[in-house]
């Protein structure tokens, strides 16, 4: 490594434990996601270490507002459009639907892989955070 150390401008070794090190998890991952170009220039990643988690970071929403797939749930239970609403509108809402399904009262995405992906609210958001961070329950 420190052979190839000269060909960067800077450089930085740390020793980061196996437990700690879920960045260099989620980077494996990014990189086998991606295919080289081959002799094409990738410009590189500059990455930062933060000192506060991400989800510390996160906007905050008022628990009053409507999610936004209220419409499409609303049209998934009743058929029913939102009042005032213009035909491109009804139309727009039919074909965004046809990706939902409503399994009583939760409302999944179907993804292309055909798995569900649940839409929760701010309420729900909430509630999951502090389980996750609160070590309630276990990472699945």
């Amino acid at each position: 490594m420190e052979d190839l150390s000269k060909w960067f401008k800077s450089v930085e070794f740390r020793y980061i434990p196996r437990f700690h090190n879920e960045l260099a998890d989620a980077l494996a991952t990014l990189a086998s996601m991606l295919t080289y170009p081959g002799n094409l220039h990738i410009d590189p990643l500059e990455i930062q270490i933060r000192e506060r988690h991400g989800y510390c970071n996160t906007v905050k929403i008022e628990s009053h507002v409507r999610p936004w797939y209220h419409d499409i749930k609303r049209f998934l239970k009743t058929k029913e459009y939102p009042d005032q609403a213009s035909g491109d509108q009804k139309s727009t809402i039919r074909r965004i639907a046809s990706g939902f399904f409503l399994s009583d009262k939760v409302l999944y995405r179907r993804t292309p892989d055909l798995n569900l992906l649940r839409c929760v609210d701010a309420e729900e958001v909430r509630k999951i955070m502090y389980e996750v961070h609160a070590a309630m329950c276990r990472p699945q």
